[in-house]
């Protein structure tokens, strides 16, 4: 009995130190990762209008709310290795912007983080074409060289060479580098001025 006294006695002080955690959280930050739940319905399309569901809240609760919706939107924005991320990132831009209002500085950030989104994608395209083109003339090259023949180097594949899979890995590394420090600074930037 004693042991089951000293086990209920141990439950108790744990409840009793959750409550006390879930006492200090700031009413603020409540209502900020309520600003975040609602980014995610509005990114999974279930929602739209930021603008207005926040207009609709206590004035008292509106800037965390944007605050929370604004670091949600900044979180989404990334580097578009797929078109779902790409369509991601476009409209939490959107979002940003929506909420920012006619802030030029939020509507200029955005604007360049839009065309990074679309230079990535370019970029990433370029990039890939001339490494399959390099390695189709390497590839054809070597081909004659044993053969005697001409191989149309179209006719090849680049992906069978050994060496085209770390090449290509290297080159998107070093680009989404590039990108990650591009995108890094218009987020900072974006989240002072959000803060």
């Amino acid at each position: 009995m004693a042991e089951i006294r000293s086990t209920l006695d141990m439950v108790m002080e744990r409840a009793a130190r959750m409550a006390a955690r879930a006492e200090d959280i700031p009413a603020d930050q409540e209502t900020e990762e309520r600003g975040m739940r609602l980014v995610a319905d509005f990114l999974a399309g279930k929602l739209s209008g930021l603008a207005d569901l926040l207009q609709q809240e206590a004035a008292a609760d509106q800037m965390a709310l944007r605050r929370g919706m604004a670091k949600a939107l900044i979180r989404n924005i990334v580097i578009p290795r797929d078109e779902l991320l790409m369509e991601s990132s476009a409209t939490a831009i959107c979002g940003l912007m929506e909420l920012a209002g006619q802030t030029d500085e939020v509507g200029s950030v955005c604007g360049e983080l839009k065309q990074l989104l679309e230079q990535y994608s370019q970029h990433k395209e370029q990039i890939k074409q001339q490494l399959d083109d390099a390695i189709r003339a390497q590839l054809a090259h070597q081909l004659q060289e044993q053969t005697g023949e001409v191989t149309d180097p179209q006719a090849i594949n680049p992906a069978m060479h050994p060496q085209y899979q770390k090449e290509w890995a290297q080159a998107q590394a070093n680009l989404n580098d590039q990108y990650t420090q591009a995108f890094g600074q218009r987020k900072e930037i974006l989240i002072q001025q959000f803060s």
